[in-house]
């Protein structure tokens, strides 16, 4: 009698990052011939895959670790909390195995250890693009691991180490893959998009049989010829970005960087250990528009960063005002355990963060607002998420899933997702936009 195919539960919290990194535990445990189960009782064992970046991050992530032991009793830890093992141990001493993030083999040594592989497991099993979260018509593409930069309020180089850019050849050939099944938007993330190949010299490595070099301008001129969408993640602003926003103007890929500017205060930006200044940030944004008018940037922001005074926030605000940015995040700053920044003078009182706050989303609510109204009556190409007979959900070349706004179009019968279909922009509210037929 045959016996039973192990199941392992599944749980994947955090970035898209940590995404990335569940979907190659999941192609590997499915590549071994393992079964994903989705019931805690079902499953022979338990996997967490964790966030561990701020305070409210590790308290889901041990409540997410808490409820697997309680209702299954095996679990395994992986991801950035993993990486602070003693923090999980103290909490849940009755997990099984611990690892930190990006640690495929750590992972399945210890699924091995606990629920043995099954026997002679078939490579059909899997499918060339892997195991995936995301929805068929779009993709996460890691391109690299780590980050160089070791920015005060930030611990993801200690959870993650120093930056490690994947083989150029590995990354086309994952995107090949993805987009023969069915994948019509590759969303390429790292920690820091715009330092990849820095690790390894820019080294030339080699696709399709011709050289290509391992550098951001390089590669995602490459993926352009893949003939679907390519979206910029976590992409600094150092000088060699200028040369993909001629890539955006000629439709070779989105015209959309997400750009994590953190502030614009000089001074703050210092105590930050960020590159660039404000003044030198709001010079290349206004020549990006000059080449690419149709440009959208998204970024990031922290307010009540220790030392921040008033006459540096005024300094932010007036930044915001000129840059005129399409979509932004906005956090006021929380001490995370291990962060240099928690010993910097100058602590910000939390009521005095959280009315910065107010004020910082206050102004750039009437800036989004604006940019959405400017976009009434325009004719644009939408990327359905999900349709039925009578609406239809979508995202235009400015939206990232999941972190910003969606269109909404009337009337969804013969349409799918990951059909691209012609709009026109009919209303628009603070977030989202309305259509109808173009």
């Amino acid at each position: 009698m045959a016996k039973p195919i192990p199941q392992v539960g599944f749980v994947s919290l955090g970035c898209p990052k940590a995404s990335s990194d569940s979907e190659r535990i999941l192609t590997q445990l499915r590549a071994e011939g393992y079964a994903i189960t989705g019931s805690y009782h079902d499953a022979d064992l338990v996997v967490v895959n964790t966030c561990g970046f701020i305070d409210s991050a590790v308290e889901e992530s041990l409540d997410a670790i808490g409820e697997a032991l309680a209702e299954n009793g095996k679990v395994i830890v992986t991801g950035c909390l993993g990486a602070k093992r003693e923090v999980v141990r103290d909490a849940h001493p009755g997990v099984l195995a611990v690892t930190g993030p990006h640690a495929l083999e750590e992972v399945m040594a210890a699924v091995h250890a606990h629920s043995p592989k099954p026997h002679d497991p078939y490579s059909d099993l899997v499918p060339p693009q892997g195991v995936r979260l995301t929805p068929q018509h779009y993709a996460y593409l890691k391109i690299s691991e780590g980050c160089n930069h070791r920015c005060t309020f930030c611990i993801i180089p200690s959870l993650r180490g120093d930056l490690v850019s994947r083989p150029i050849g590995d990354v086309m050939r994952e995107a090949e893959n993805l987009v023969n099944a069915g994948v019509r938007e590759l969303l390429v993330i790292s920690q820091d998009t715009s330092a990849y190949g820095v690790d390894v010299k820019y080294r030339t490595g080699f696709w399709d049989g011709r050289p290509l070099k391992t550098r951001m301008t390089e590669l995602v001129n490459a993926l352009a010829d893949f003939g679907v969408w390519v979206r910029l993640h976590y992409v600094y602003p150092y000088p060699h970005v200028d040369e993909v926003i001629p890539l955006m103007a000629d439709g070779k890929i989105l015209p959309y960087l997400d750009v994590p500017f953190q502030h614009a205060s000089p001074r703050v930006l210092r105590a930050m250990k960020r590159p660039a200044s404000g003044e030198n940030n709001l010079a290349r944004i206004r020549a990006w528009r000059e080449i690419c008018p149709e440009i959208t940037l998204r970024s990031t922001f922290i307010v009540g960063f220790p030392g921040e005074t008033e006459e540096d926030f005024c300094e932010l605000l007036d930044f915001m005002q000129e840059a005129q940015l399409d979509r932004v995040g906005c956090f006021a700053y929380s001490p995370v355990e291990g962060a240099v920044a928690n010993a910097l003078p100058g602590a910000v009182p939390e009521e005095v963060k959280q009315e910065r706050l107010a004020r910082f989303m206050e102004l750039q609510s009437g800036i989004s607002k604006q940019k959405l109204q400017d976009k009434i009556g325009q004719t644009m190409q939408v990327l359905v998420d999900a349709a039925d007979e009578e609406n239809v959900v979508g995202r235009s070349a400015a939206d990232a899933p999941e972190i910003d706004g969606v269109v909404y179009l009337e009337g969804g019968a013969g349409l799918f997702p990951g059909d691209l279909v012609e709009v026109k922009i009919i209303d628009a509210d603070e977030h989202d936009l309305f259509a109808g037929p173009a």
